[in-house]
């Protein structure tokens, strides 16, 4: 899997005091994580009607700021050592509210929305495009997830088809992107998810007969990708990075990891007032350890409903 390129610097104004010293990053890893689009093919929509979780509408509901109550007490401590913007929000499997908590809310994807994707091109296939989808999950491979995407149909049809996997899990506000934003990246990629919402997704992953392969996957993530939620043992999650058009890396994160009284989604994300992937992984490993740290203690955590 290759390093999505550096994304721009973003809207934090804190500086970071915990030096992390990380190895340099290889030139070939720098290349974008997703992919530009190839020829276009038109396909009816086939819509996923299948629903195991329907969760509430989500909303976000702050994570105790400036106070020492709540599941998130204290985060705010942790992102002003951090030296940039980061967000986190948190929902129990099974479905619930969206806690919130950090100063980053909402932005482009990137390879995260390769795990809808893989889900909505198994249900097109009957799992023949198994074999592409373990490479656009495990390692993120940019080749595959364009060719589970060119699979879909022309541009709107594939976005629409992605669009309904979301909306299985209750997500009626998330526009997958059919168009062409920037030339050397994907247009999927660009869609702007809010981590609040992709919370609510993740949080209907193990729940979902349709994501089971895909979950499954999700706990067999390339070893270069293990940082962030992958610092959290047992930890089920996809990452995903690129460059903003200043050049500074965005760096997120979203998955499932075992609490104390269940199991919890979580949705990270990073933008490093350095604007490189090293410290944008940093924090992430920063946030990945606080989280882990509190797991077990946490009171939110939840589990599939039954059918």
């Amino acid at each position: 899997m290759s390093i999505e390129q550096r994304v721009g610097a973003g809207s934090g104004t804190r500086r970071r005091l915990l030096a992390v010293a990380l190895a340099a990053v290889s030139a070939a890893a720098l290349a974008g994580c997703t992919i530009p689009t190839r020829a276009e093919s038109s396909e009816k929509v086939e819509t996923i009607t299948e629903i195991v979780v329907v969760p509430p509408e989500p909303t976000e509901t702050p994570g105790a700021p400036g106070n020492d109550v709540g599941p998130l007490a204290g985060f705010d401590a942790l992102s002003n050592t951090l030296g940039g913007a980061v967000g986190i929000a948190l929902v129990p499997v099974g479905g619930g509210q969206s806690l919130v908590a950090g100063e980053w809310h909402s932005g482009a994807a990137w390879s995260t929305i390769k795990v809808p994707l893989s889900i909505a091109a198994l249900h097109e296939t009957d799992n023949t495009q198994l074999a592409a989808v373990e490479r656009a999950v495990t390692t993120s491979d940019n080749e595959s997830a364009e060719e589970l995407w060119r699979d879909l149909g022309d541009p709107a049809t594939a976005a629409a088809k992605v669009e309904s996997v979301l909306e299985a899990s209750g997500d009626a506000s998330t526009a997958v992107e059919s168009r062409t934003l920037r030339p050397e990246f994907s247009s999927f990629g660009q869609t702007q998810w809010s981590l609040a919402v992709q919370a609510q997704f993740a949080a209907t992953l193990p729940c979902r007969s349709d994501a089971a392969e895909v979950f499954e996957l999700m706990g067999s993530i390339s070893p270069d990708q293990q940082w962030g939620l992958g610092v959290i043992p047992a930890a089920r999650f996809k990452g995903g990075w690129g460059p903003d058009t200043d050049g500074g890396y965005l760096v997120r994160q979203f998955g499932i990891i075992n609490s104390g009284t269940g199991q919890l989604a979580v949705a990270i994300a990073a933008k490093p007032d350095s604007g490189t992937f090293a410290d944008g992984t940093a924090m992430l490993n920063d946030i990945g350890r606080w989280v882990g740290e509190r797991a077990q203690a946490l009171p939110i955590g939840g589990t599939c409903q039954p059918n």
